[in-house]
Parts: C-alpha cells; structure tokens; sequence
C-alpha cells in the first residue's frame, strides 16, 4: 500500500462496502443509542422502511464530515438536527436518551472512527505512528459535525484508548435491539431476492468483523473454521485494493455531496 494516510478518508479501501452493518452494532450497543434507533418515530430513517435513504443519509454525513466544506457540515448538521429534535425517551423507554445528548453522539463518532481505522487494520495491519496521529486529528470532524464540542474529542489516541475502554463497561445489548441488529447484519430489510442471496454472507463478515466483545454481546457463534474462511476473504480485499483506485472511493463521497447539494438548491429534503 503506498498511499501515505493522513485523513481518514485516505483509508477507505474495498473493506468499506462489507464493514457498515458491524460498525452500527457497535454504535447500537451503547443502550441510549441502540433505543433511540429502535423506538424512533422518525420513519424516514428507519432501515427497514427505508433502507436506500438511512444508507444516504449516513454516507452523506461521512462525506460532508471529511471531505466537505464548513458550509457542507452546516448543511447537513441543521438537516440531521431537524429528525434528533424528534427522538427522545418516552415513559415506556427502558433507558432515557435524546438524540441531541453529546455523549451519545461521541459514542457514534468514536464508532465511526474505528470504522475507517479498521478498514485500514484489518486489510494492512495498524498505521504507523504519523500517519496514525493525522488520520486521529481529521476524525474529530465525525462527532464535531453535530453536538460533539471540541472539547470533549480525547486529545491523543491514547487518551481515545482511555475512553474507549472506559465506554465498553457501559455498552449492552438487550434482546430487541439484538433482533434489530441481526436483522441489519442479515439484510433483513432488503426485497427477498436480495436478502437471500446476500443475507448469510453479510451476517458472516459482519461477525467475523465484530471485535470480541461485541460479538459475544451479540450471541453470535465464531469458530476457527470460520476465522479461517475470513481470513482468506480478507486475502481477496487486500488484492481488490490493489486493483480499484482510491480515487474510486473518493468520488462515491463527492457523489454525496453533490446531491446534497442539489438537494439544497431545489429546497429538497437533505436527509
């Protein structure tokens, strides 16, 4: 690999296409996140109602948080902020959460981080030290974008270790929101011809990229044989990086931010 990566868009790479639905397990784990998912009233976002516009959604965000203007983050901020005014805990809710809780948002964005890092690690091993601490610098923008204050991004990779670590003696995943998640990991939410061709294998990589911890959370099963077939898919990534250029992945991004942009233009929802 010759790129030198210094955002973290540098490390996106063919592993980004299998890599989301383990990422959101990540996410949803935190219970205040995996509810205020579960029991959203906004159904425009909902996956299973509709998958292609929440899939938008999210690669909009990525997009405008690391290759956008001020401009773009404003945009997609105060769209973003217009469906999180509208989920909160209700009485009924097993945890108390708000979509505008900085806390929670810090959670998705250290997740997010991890996303394009792991993109990196499980294809090539860890960065080094360098290009590690640039690409850490460029990720505050994922949780900085909404309610995250600068101030509350770790200072240094050991001090996210630090959090991280912390965070996980909080995380848990109730049965409802591990039906949901099994669902996303199996595709449950595409059309049957889809679902049934590609649902066991999605379900596959995205516990053969669940670290551990999240994976026992999850009560999915991972044997050696398994391991073992992962690895040669990763083989197959590896060399599929090789062949398609980074740019490829580059331009999916800029793609999001020109309908964005459309979007906005024609006063079109955003989100």
């Amino acid at each position: 690999m010759t790129r030198q990566p210094r955002r973290v868009c540098d490390l996106l790479n063919p592993a980004a296409m299998l890599l989301p639905a383990a990422n959101v397990v990540m996410q949803l784990a935190n219970p205040g996140v995996g509810y205020g998912v579960l029991e959203s009233p906004v159904d425009r976002g909902n996956v299973y109602q509709h998958p292609i516009k929440r899939a938008r959604t999210t690669g909009t965000y990525l997009a405008a948080a690391t290759i956008g203007t001020d401009t773009d983050r404003a945009l997609i901020r105060a769209a973003v902020d217009t469906v999180h005014a509208q989920v909160r805990s209700g009485p009924a809710s097993p945890v108390r959460y708000r979509a505008f809780d900085p806390h929670l948002q810090m959670w998705v964005a250290a997740c997010l981080y991890r996303y394009y890092v792991d993109c990196h690690e499980f294809l090539y091993g860890p960065l080094d030290d360098v290009s590690a601490d640039a690409v850490y610098a460029d990720a505050r923008r994922l949780g900085t974008t909404l309610q995250v204050r600068e101030g509350m991004w770790p200072p240094d990779r050991a001090a996210f270790d630090a959090y991280w670590n912390q965070a996980l003696a909080g995380l848990r995943i109730d049965p409802p929101v591990r039906e949901h998640l099994k669902g996303v990991a199996a595709m449950a939410f595409l059309p049957w011809p889809v679902r049934a061709t590609l649902g066991r294998f999605n379900l596959f990589v995205t516990t053969g990229f669940l670290p551990a911890e999240f994976r026992a959370m999850m009560q999915l099963p991972w044997s050696a044989g398994q391991q073992c077939r992962f690895g040669r898919l990763l083989t197959a990534l590896r060399l599929a990086d090789q062949l398609i250029p980074h740019q490829v992945w580059i331009l999916g991004y800029r793609l999001y931010l020109w309908d964005m942009r459309a979007r906005n233009r024609r006063g079109q929802p955003i989100v």
